[in-house]
């Protein structure tokens, strides 16, 4: 079974069109008009094995925050819609990814339960033409809309773009291991379902 999903979003503040296959090679054609998030949706594609087309075109005339903060919420509902009813997969994921001086970890759980823990913080205001601040409220989406309980640390780290940079990356990574499938076919909790 292919897991690829299509969606497209559109409101006052952005339109959106996102198409994602989770078992694909880490292509990506990303475009939101924010390009240090680009840069960091480009590397959570590589690094996850997803092949992602995004478009966004957003009012980026007001900042930055309605086109993060909707591609992190079209985002979650296209990965929660393309992994189906979440049977056989390994569900949980983890992760620790050094990036020179900061080290970040990630621990998630696709779980049907959505929850953000995040625990970092950074020293500027802005990463490039990223308001630093909109890499907790993109987390956040994508976590409340893909329904996964996702927890981000970091560890250390002084450098913006290298704590950011780990962040996103961890979180492809346990993303990855996460969706993986399993020998078991069935729903990986006592409950019988997420």
């Amino acid at each position: 079974m292919i897991r690829e999903s299509k969606v497209q979003r559109k409101t006052k503040e952005t339109d959106i069109n996102l198409s994602l296959l989770l078992d694909g090679q880490g292509i990506s054609n990303i475009d939101t008009g924010v390009g240090f998030f680009d840069h960091m949706l480009s590397a959570f594609c590589l690094h996850g094995g997803f092949n992602m087309e995004l478009f966004c075109k957003g009012d980026l005339n007001v900042d930055c925050h309605h086109t993060v903060e909707d591609v992190g919420i079209t985002l979650g509902s296209t990965f929660s819609k393309a992994l189906g009813d979440k049977k056989g997969i390994l569900r949980y994921g983890m992760c620790t990814i050094p990036m020179d001086e900061a080290l970040a970890t990630c621990n998630l759980d696709i779980s049907n339960r959505p929850y953000l823990v995040f625990n970092a913080d950074f020293n500027t205001p802005k990463i490039g033409d990223m308001e630093t601040q909109m890499v907790k409220e993109f987390f956040y989406a994508f976590a409340m809309n893909a329904g996964i309980t996702l927890h981000l640390n970091l560890v250390y780290g002084s450098n913006d773009h290298h704590i950011a940079e780990a962040l996103f990356k961890a979180f492809a990574h346990a993303l990855k291991q996460g969706i993986k499938k399993s020998e078991n076919s069935q729903v990986l909790s006592t409950k019988g379902s997420l």
